[in-house]
């Protein structure tokens, strides 16, 4: 089921770059941005994280937990974030039950040769679990300020 705007968002529980999992029934009470991308180190994905990361301080003064969700697995989270000094909590879904329950596992092409891959999307959700806002066939530079303007207005 697509997601949808003022639907509770699905649960996700998985495991982080840095250690750990997180989980959003683990974060209640906090806003929470989701941000799906399809792969660690590739230009737009780093552009995407690079501004989170850079603007995660002004995220956590707004009370708002940033989560980048990829079918990477841990070790390649735990590069990307050294490589380019991130403090983002970096998710892994390599079994793709995540990306496929929120509905961002999708039929992609290019170049006529059509292929399975992760729609760039990021979903704001509300203290109260719910999807206050859904940016799908995101455009990496300038997005995470735009997600934090929707947040601080949320």
């Amino acid at each position: 089921m697509p997601l949808k705007e003022g639907f509770l968002a699905p649960d996700l529980r998985l495991p982080l770059g840095a250690g750990g999992e997180v989980s959003l029934a683990g974060l209640g009470g906090r806003k929470v941005v989701v941000y799906f991308y399809p792969k660690d180190s590739t230009p737009g994905c780093t552009t995407e994280a690079l501004e989170f990361n850079s603007l995660k301080p002004e995220f956590d003064a707004a009370g708002v937990t940033v989560i980048g969700v990829s079918p990477d697995a841990v070790a390649s989270h735990q590069k990307f974030a050294a490589k380019h000094g991130l403090d983002l909590a970096l998710a892994a879904d390599p079994e793709l039950t995540t990306l496929e329950a929120w509905g961002v596992w999708v039929e992609k092409s290019m170049y006529g040769r059509k292929y399975m891959g992760v729609e760039r999307t990021t979903v704001l959700i509300g203290a109260d679990g719910k999807i206050i806002r859904i940016w799908r066939k995101v455009k990496p530079a300038g997005h995470a300020a735009s997600v934090l303007a929707a947040a601080r207005a949320a």
